[in-house]
């Protein structure tokens, strides 16, 4: 693929230190990435500084303007873009995957575009008069995650680049190449400077995180991570937006089908491998469907293919780097040691190339087994059997994690009951994780703060002025 050579070609460096990123299935070279260091930074953290004031001159209907150019940038090199992302994340371009990720980097970027946001009028009594408006932040720092690298950098990019504010990138170790494939298509399309990706270590991610210049932190990944950050920020007050570790649970009611829900359950958990921070982690079934239910998912489970991403007939990948996967393997083999029930997967074939796991469900599972307790984040489902709803929804709520949640029942008012009543930022009703540009996003307890997309999110990157009088 020529046009695919020359998108790698654009964002291989011809100077300096680089990293060679090898293909999580096969173990190849994907290409080079530059290693950045905290000089890079501190003269794009410069650059941005220098090309913010005039972006935000020009207002909301030109900026928009160019997030809709940049939309038909990535449309014109979406398939360049999905193989770079099946090649260095690892997931299948088919199914909801690569190809899926950068036509939702495109779809968000016209939504975002399209939002309105209006100076809202707080007091207009004929004595006083107050309006709510929302101003550039300036110089917004944004630190992404190694799942979903390009449709996660653009939530974080497209809200701060429509609200007047510069945006510099930290993308993570494991994916740079995705990210930086996509601001050289998306730059086609804004001023010099105004978007920049950095391609360093931990120490560029923590001097982005202290950087005086910097006004706003947005970060997905871990709690960890996320409170490194809190402490980093707290001198320079800078804003945050965190979207942090979860370990989400869904409740199978007693009046649910197990039959129509099944596709539904596995999507939820197994979307891109399991590596999906809102991905269903924890089901918990009533007995009187538990049979039931592991045997429909097993059915569903067992028919999806997995393998090397480039093959069209795959929806299922390798987990992208060996950390995660030691981390799965040692929590299923947790689960398996304890006496659970593995009904799929579970066996690994050492001998074949790339970190490729599994689909695994585990039954008869108790709820404070590992595989339960932390978040496994991918392919391995533990399934746990409960008696009352008032069970389930304290197990579910038991967690200091509360990003999303869902509730599977025929009964809808039954399944918004039970909803209210669960600890997370997000609960989904016969679905799990579906996410939407129009609707509000963030999470509860330790799974972080603020919120993402929509109107919300819009003012999430901008500092709130009140004009009275």
């Amino acid at each position: 693929m020529e046009s695919y050579d020359a998108l790698l070609a654009s964002i291989t460096p011809t100077t300096g230190e680089t990293r060679t990123i090898l293909d999580p299935a096969t173990g190849t070279a994907v290409g080079e990435a530059p290693v950045h260091t905290v000089e890079d930074l501190e003269r794009a953290i410069a650059a941005a500084q220098a090309a913010q004031p005039a972006w935000a001159a020009l207002g909301h209907d030109a900026r928009s303007a160019a997030l809709l150019k940049a939309a038909d940038a990535v449309e014109r090199s979406a398939e360049e873009l999905a193989h770079l992302l099946s090649r260095e994340q690892g997931k299948p371009l088919n199914g909801p995957n690569a190809r899926f990720e950068v036509g939702a980097c495109a779809a968000w970027l016209r939504a975002t575009a399209g939002t309105p946001l209006e100076p809202e009028t707080v007091v207009d009594d004929g004595e006083t008069r107050a309006e709510l408006h929302y101003r550039p932040i300036g110089v917004v720092g944004a630190i992404g995650p190694w799942n979903w690298p390009m449709m996660i950098t653009i939530w974080q990019i497209a809200p701060a680049l429509r609200m007047g504010n510069a945006v510099v990138v930290k993308p993570s170790e494991y994916t740079p190449l995705s990210v930086l494939a996509l601001a050289a298509v998306i730059n086609e399309e804004l001023p010099e400077g105004l978007l920049t990706v950095v391609s360093g270590g931990r120490d560029v991610g923590a001097r982005l995180a202290e950087h005086r210049a910097i006004g706003k932190v947005m970060f997905t990944g871990s709690t960890a991570t996320g409170k490194a950050i809190i402490r980093s920020s707290a001198d320079t007050v800078k804003r945050l937006t965190l979207e942090l570790g979860g370990n989400d649970a869904g409740i199978v009611l007693p009046d649910a089908d197990p039959k129509a829900i099944a596709e539904g359950l596995f999507w939820g958990a197994f979307i891109n491998t399991g590596q999906t921070c809102a991905a269903l982690k924890r089901l918990y079934v009533h007995d009187s469907l538990y049979e039931a239910v592991c045997s429909e998912l097993t059915a569903v489970a067992a028919a999806m293919p997995m393998g090397v991403g480039l093959d069209e007939a795959n929806v299922l990948g390798p987990l992208q780097n060996r950390a995660q996967y030691d981390i799965v393997a040692r929590l299923v083999d947790a689960a398996r040691g304890s006496g659970a029930r593995i009904l799929l997967g579970g066996n690994p074939d050492d001998g074949r190339p790339g970190y490729f796991y599994p689909t695994t469900l585990v039954a008869d599972i108790d709820n404070d087994n590992p595989l339960v307790a932390e978040e496994q984040f991918g392919p391995a489902m533990p399934i746990i059997r409960y008696s009352t709803v008032d069970e389930a929804i304290a197990k579910a709520n038991a967690l200091d994690v509360g990003l999303g949640a869902s509730v599977w029942s025929s009964d809808l008012d039954a399944a918004r009951g039970v909803a209210a009543r669960l600890e997370a930022g997000t609960v989904w009703i016969n679905k799990h994780g579906a996410v939407d540009p129009r609707i509000p996003f963030g999470g509860a307890k330790q799974s972080g703060y603020g919120l993402e997309f929509g109107t919300e999110g819009l003012k999430a990157l901008g500092v709130p002025q009140i004009i009275n009088g």
